[in-house]
């Protein structure tokens, strides 16, 4: 019989953070504080059902710690591939369920642009009113491009992204396909992906409740044919030109 899973009070030991909504994918650990402790992040492509669960085995195992000793879970909601956030979402759900603690989701879009402003301050003073703008794939051809707090924007093949002034990209699994800057944004903000998701993460397990468990759900880049969403066919607004 799996643990019932109580509100929270606090978070008084390690967390485990997972994200596969890009073909990169991550599990780290952080303590209650947020402060990443130890990351394992490899291309897994499209085997991340494989690759993840004996990932996390490992890096519990080198931080000497077993399952039953976390104490919450986030995990990356995308947007994001059918396949890395479907097992994704479902290994973070089995996870904290068995165990029974808390587990929260937190937009992946929204944890690398706030890693993008906070590289870009690392390696400069940001002009006034600089923005990213995060740039995906979404298929062969299409892209999407997602703003801070906004719905995502589909791009299609063949279009460049509309820019607003200030406003530069940062391009993720698009190595062939977005300008060379803003692959080497993208990188940047890989390798502060941890450290956003959990700062973003930890404050939100503190009230985390089995409804909050229930509602999280993966934001599909694209699903695949034949696959409706809950509400209908999956759809994009067009990126204003």
């Amino acid at each position: 019989m799996t643990a019932e899973l109580a509100t929270p009070r606090s978070i008084d030991g390690p967390i485990l953070v997972i994200d596969t909504a890009t073909t990169r994918v991550l599990a780290a650990l952080a303590g209650p504080d947020g402060a990443v402790l130890a990351t394992a992040s490899w291309d897994a492509g499209y085997r991340h059902g494989e690759t993840l669960l004996p990932a996390v085995e490992r890096l519990l195992a080198d931080g000497g710690l077993d399952r039953s000793e976390l104490r919450g879970i986030v995990v990356g909601t995308g947007p994001g591939a059918f396949t890395g956030l479907r097992v994704g979402i479902a290994t973070a759900k089995g996870l904290a369920h068995g165990l029974g603690c808390p587990l929260v989701g937190v937009s992946t879009a929204e944890a690398l642009l706030r890693a993008a402003l906070a590289a870009t301050a690392a390696a400069t003073a940001p002009s006034a009113g600089s923005s990213p703008v995060l740039l995906l794939p979404a298929g062969p051809s299409d892209r999407i491009v997602v703003r801070a707090g906004t719905t995502p924007e589909l791009v299609r093949g063949g279009d460049d992204p509309a820019l607003a002034p200030g406003e530069w990209l940062v391009a993720i699994d698009l190595a062939d396909r977005a300008p060379a800057d803003a692959v080497a944004a993208g990188e940047a903000a890989r390798e502060g992906l941890a450290d956003e998701l959990a700062s973003m993460g930890v404050p939100l397990l503190a009230e985390a409740t089995d409804a909050t468990m229930a509602a999280l759900v993966p934001d599909y880049v694209t699903l695949p044919r034949g696959i409706l969403a809950e509400q209908g066919e999956v759809e994009w607004s067009r990126d204003p030109r």
